[in-house]
């Protein structure tokens, strides 16, 4: 029986997402090397300006640096130099985004290390003693699992140079979950989308509640309206979207009134028409109702997890509009 030494990681069932990442590494020289550096006076030429050159290449091609990792259509590269005069050294960043569906962290990083060794190479005639120190991954976006800060921090200008993003938090909203099943509702299954959809609330900082309803008009339609009058913010259900006979909950929404959201339930079909093909099938459906926002999933544990990784980084902008905010 033969075993595999290696493979490359099977990407096909993740949806493209927005991707970035930036990675950092130091040239550390003497005085001299580190003046004839910053004074663009290396008798091979400017080293500055060809070791960007260089982490746009290395950028492009990290799929042939490295045998697993696959190849990207990148549509960001930028490189930056920065002298730190204190510590004598040159301080690289490379910058790469793109949407795919994997992570653009070997990019940075191989820019970042093609660049510091192109200052390495022009830089060694002056000064052989020279070293490369602490290359790493300063933060990474996009996917399923969001931000991702390098645990050594970030400094301030780079913080506001880069401006990392993360999903928008909910903290203290009002948030419900619904989930309509006959045989939940009568004791005879376990729940298991509802959780799914508490646990991204709650970690968005929201403040949940759930509940368990049957499948039907009612009582989703006088459940919600409670709701609404409650001052819940956000309700999110699970379940009654498909094709069955029993399968009310778009129904449920149009009974209780409201303003129809068409946006946020084409948004879930298109976005998860790369886990399934089947998710033409899905009636999902998204309405306002005064202040507060209902949103209609499918009803299976893994259509919920993946719902909300759709959903949830427009849902704190969605309830600032419906509070009169723009677009910005």
């Amino acid at each position: 029986m033969s075993v595999e030494a290696f493979h490359m990681a099977d990407i096909r069932g993740k949806r493209p997402t927005r991707r970035r990442a930036v990675a950092v590494g130091e040239l550390h020289a003497g005085v001299e090397a580190f003046a004839a550096i910053v004074e663009r006076r290396l008798p091979k030429g400017d080293a500055l300006v060809m070791a960007e050159i260089a982490g746009l290449q290395g950028a492009k091609q990290a799929s042939n640096l490295m045998p697993l990792c696959h190849p990207l259509l990148l549509e960001l590269v930028r490189v930056r130099c920065v002298p730190v005069p204190e510590r004598h050294a040159i301080r690289v960043y490379c910058e790469v985004a793109t949407e795919a569906r994997t992570g653009v962290e070997m990019e940075a990083l191989a820019g970042a290390s093609s660049a510091l060794l192109t200052l390495y190479d022009l830089t060694k005639p002056v000064d052989p003693a020279l070293s490369i120190e602490a290359v790493r991954l300063l933060f990474k976006e996009g996917g399923k699992k969001g931000l991702w800060r390098h645990p050594l921090g970030m400094s301030a200008e780079e913080t506001a140079h880069y401006r990392p993003r993360d999903i928008s938090r909910l903290d203290g909203v009002a948030c419900a979950v619904v989930t309509l099943s006959d045989r939940a509702s009568a004791g005879d299954a376990e729940d298991a989308s509802g959780p799914e959809l508490s646990r991204g609330l709650a970690g968005l900082g929201a403040d949940v509640r759930s509940e368990i309803l049957p499948d039907g008009v009612e009582p989703l339609r006088s459940h919600l309206l409670s709701l609404r009058d409650a001052g819940v913010r956000l309700c999110l259900c699970t379940g009654g979207t498909g094709l069955g006979p029993r399968d009310s909950t778009p129904e449920a929404l149009s009974a209780a009134g409201g303003v129809e959201v068409e946006g946020l339930a084409e948004m879930f079909r298109s976005e998860s028409r790369h886990y399934t093909p089947l998710a033409w099938l899905s009636r999902a459906r998204a309405v306002r109702l005064d202040r507060m926002l209902v949103i209609a999933l499918p009803g299976s544990t893994r259509a919920a997890r993946q719902g909300f990784e759709i959903l949830a980084p427009v849902l704190a902008h969605s309830l600032a509009m419906i509070d009169g905010a723009g677009h910005a």
